[in-house]
This record gives structure tokens, C-alpha cells and sequence, in this order.
């Protein structure tokens, strides 16, 4: 196992910038997610890490090793694609023992270490299949071992559920994290689903614009936002973002153009009771009713707020709620926490 350190990486295509100034150490046997929308640049990040794509900028070393300067095939890092990329014509054994065989491994050190990962990720009764005969979540576990058996110090993983329904990503984002503390592997998992990003990642890094917005354990990305960016990206719904401006006795959420801070309200944060806080008037028929939970929105200050409530027996919702000042959020003009 090894880790892995970025320093200032960067790729400019004709102009465009698509990662800027990347630099993080991801600790050996760490899995670091890496989450942003779509054009983000995460991608673009493990390209350049696997040797697809040469970094314009920066150096990125693998257990103490710079590896951004030599061939890809000697870049001891396995990568999963978003796509299966399985062999068609080949059995699931001769597609996880491929790798193997192109090193010139031994016949039956292949099958061993083949059927080993195999086992790891349930997969070991079908190896005498093709992956046509497969499901969708047994075609993914096949790529993955296929990545695994190589035994590589660095594992890129390129959104490698979405092409799975909802139950299967579930399941399989399962065997992914229970592989991944098994096996130790120091791993990199791009998605643009929080959700993948919040459960697997020992730490998530948050990507828009080429660029690093924050780099936290999912509790503290979600509990303390570094910028208005990861505050409305992270959570389901994202927080309320409302403009507001200091006054006297406090902060006053205010139209669009008189305000020079940002408050902001995680939809969850708002409570019935009579406290002191951000007063929102609920609109009835904006109610979406969620079995435990109820969505509905709520105006103050001419915007309209997001709110998540318990659902309720007889499905009476309350006039108005209130967000505690405790639950509040700050940020400056420029979308940075206070």
C-alpha cells in the first residue's frame, strides 16, 4: 500500500482550464471521494493520475514516487471506468486474471490471486461465465476485481455506479467500502452523487470550477460549509442561501440587493416551536409528502426557502417554523464562511 500526494496539478485544454492548482495527500489505505458536478474537473484528475492525459502543471507521487513523468503502465495505479469495459469473448476469470496475463504471471498464480478477489466480491460462481450473462452489479464487481487483482498502490475509481439502478448502487457501493477496508488499497472515487461521496469517503473533496472548495470527513463538510458552493451542493435538499445585512440587534434577512452577508439554513434546521430565529411562512400547497419525512416551501423576505419536516399524522401542517439562530450559517459577499 502507498499514499499519495498532489502538488499544484493543473490541465489546460486550448485555453481552458479544467483543473487548477490541485494539492492534497491522501494517507495510505485512505478513500478520499472526490464530488462535484458535471465538468468539475474530477475526472479530468484521475485521467492525469492513470497516465490517459499528461498534467500541463504540478506533480503527483505514489509511495514516495513521482509518477506524473513516467508511462502509465508504470504507474503501479489501477483505474475503474464509468463503463464496464469488459472483454465480451472472455469468461469472467480470463477477464479479472487479463491484467496478469499481460505481466507474464504464472498460469496458476493467476487463478489463485484471480480467484481470491473474485471471493472478496462475491463473485466467485460465475467466473466460468461471459459478462452478457451477467447482471448489471456482477459486471461492476468483475471490473473492480479486474482493477484489484493487479494489486496496485493507487485505486481510481471514475464514478463507477452510474450506470446502476438505485437498489444496485446500494448494494454494490456496500461491497465497495467493505473491499476497500478489507483490502486497504489507498483509493480516489469520483461521483457527482453526495450520497456516494458522504458514505464511502474517509474524507470528500469538493470540485467546481477546476478548482478545491474544501476538503473535509463528510460530517464536517455537511455540519460547517467552507463556501456557499459545498453549502447548497451537499444535502437533499441543498441549505437555503438568503441574503441579509448586520443591524443592530442582529442580522436581517433582506432583498437581494442590500444585503452584504449570506445566511444560511439547512432545510432540516427549521423547528415549530416558539424560538427566537428566522421566522418562515409556510406554503400549504407546496407540500411533498416523502413517508417520514414532508418537503414544503416557505417564503420570508419575498425568497422562497426550502423546509423538511417530520411527516405529520393527519397531514396538518404548521402556518409557520423557525430556523434557531444556532442553525444559522454565515457567509461573506465573496461565498466564503465566516
Amino acid at each position: 500500500m502507498a499514499e499519495a500526494s498532489f502538488r499544484g496539478v493543473g490541465k489546460h485544454y486550448d485555453g481552458h482550464l479544467a483543473l487548477d492548482d490541485f494539492t492534497l495527500d491522501v494517507a495510505d489505505g485512505e478513500l478520499v471521494a472526490v464530488l462535484g458536478p458535471s465538468g468539475c474537473g474530477k475526472s479530468t484528475l484521475l485521467r492525469v493520475t492513470a497516465g490517459l492525459e499528461r498534467a500541463s502543471t504540478g506533480t503527483i507521487h505514489v509511495g514516495g514516487r513521482r509518477i506524473d513523468d513516467v508511462a502509465p503502465q508504470d504507474r503501479d495505479v489501477a483505474m475503474v471506468f464509468q463503463s464496464y469495459a469488459l472483454y465480451p469473448h472472455l469468461t469472467v476469470r480470463e477477464n479479472v486474471e487479463f491484467p496478469l496475463r499481460m505481466r507474464g504471471i504464472a498460469r496458476d498464480v493467476r487463478r489463485r490471486r484471480a480467484e481470491e478477489v473474485a471471493s472478496r466480491l462475491e463473485i466467485d460462481a460465475v467466473l466460468d461465465r461471459r459478462p452478457v450473462a451477467l447482471s448489471g452489479g456482477q459486471r461492476q464487481r468483475v471490473a473492480l476485481a479486474r482493477a484489484l487483482v493487479r494489486e496496485p498502490a493507487l485505486f481510481l475509481l471514475d464514478e463507477p455506479l452510474s450506470n446502476l439502478d438505485a437498489r444496485l448502487r446500494a448494494s454494490v457501493r456496500a461491497h465497495i467500502k467493505a473491499l476497500q477496508r478489507r483490502v486497504g488499497v489507498t483509493t480516489l472515487y469520483v461521483t457527482h452523487d453526495q450520497t456516494e461521496a458522504m458514505s464511502l469517503g474517509d474524507r470528500v473533496v469538493v470540485l467546481a470550477g477546476g478548482r478545491i472548495q474544501q476538503v473535509a470527513p463528510p460530517e464536517e463538510l455537511y455540519a460547517e460549509p467552507a463556501t456557499t458552493f459545498v453549502a447548497s451542493f451537499v444535502g437533499t435538499p441543498g441549505m437555503n442561501l438568503l441574503p441579509a445585512r448586520r443591524m443592530a440587534n442582529g442580522i436581517e434577512v433582506v432583498a437581494a440587493p442590500k444585503g452584504d452577508l449570506v445566511v444560511g439554513v439547512r432545510p432540516e434546521a427549521f423547528v415549530t416551536g416558539a424560538v427566537d430565529g428566522m421566522v418562515v411562512e409556510i406554503d400549504p400547497t407546496t407540500r411533498e409528502f416523502l413517508g417520514a419525512e414532508t418537503l414544503v416551501r416557505g417564503r420570508i423576505a419575498g425568497h422562497e426557502v426550502q423546509v423538511r419536516l417530520a411527516s405529520i399524522v393527519g397531514g396538518v401542517l404548521p402556518a409557520r417554523v423557525v430556523a434557531p439562530r444556532e442553525a444559522w450559517h454565515l457567509f461573506d459577499a465573496n461565498g466564503r464562511r465566516i
